[in-house]
């Protein structure tokens, strides 16, 4: 098979991946180090927190299991209270290596969801953790969408760079309204109702 013919498969595998709708009963979202001394230098962090924050809201509305991850919370601080108020039953994953996959607590609490083939990632940073993370999900074999406007860097350069790297491994690069909606599937259906006021936000 030449380099031509491989690229071609690919590209029409991760066509039919984008294809298919998201469903919520695969899919499980990771939000990756979202902390206190992280957060203040992120490019639009306050964009990144609030479609965090809606992400999280859709998931317990729709129960999407949530995994949530901090790294070196010792050294970086705790998950930021506006995340973590949302995700009060949920322990954080703390790790040192930058992907979550480099962490067997954190593959120990995938493996726990073995119907959830899709992993939705947002959270920092987009070419540090996410990536890594991301990368790591492929070559596991998950489904990966990342919510471009609830990851960011601390530089506008780093967070794109960090998309396009996700994509071209096979990354759906979506949104986090695109997500929401594509999960509630219909504004007839209770779980939109219940989460409307806060797309309106």
């Amino acid at each position: 098979m030449t380099v031509l013919e491989h690229s071609l498969i690919n590209t029409a595998d991760m066509a039919e991946i984008a294809r298919r709708p998201l469903a919520v009963q695969s899919c499980a979202l990771v939000v990756i180090d979202i902390q206190q001394k992280l957060l203040p230098p992120i490019f639009q962090k306050d964009q990144l927190v609030r479609n965090a924050q809606l992400l999280i809201r859709a998931a317990g509305i729709l129960k999407i299991p949530a995994l949530v991850s901090t790294q070196y919370a010792k050294g970086l601080g705790a998950t930021v209270p506006e995340i973590s108020s949302l995700l009060a039953q949920t322990d954080a994953i703390d790790k040192t290596p930058f992907s979550c996959f480099g962490s067997d607590a954190f593959c120990a609490a995938v493996k726990r969801l073995p119907s959830r083939n899709t992993l939705l990632l947002c959270g920092m940073e987009s070419h540090i953790c996410v990536a890594q993370t991301a990368l790591a999900a492929l070559r596991e074999g998950y489904v990966v969408h990342v919510a471009s406007d609830a990851v960011s860097s601390r530089t506008e350069w780093n967070w794109k760079i960090g998309l396009e790297r996700m994509r071209t491994a096979g990354a759906v690069i979506s949104s986090t309204e695109m997500m929401i909606y594509e999960l509630m599937q219909s504004s007839s259906s209770e779980a939109f109702r219940e989460l409307l006021p806060h797309l309106k936000g």
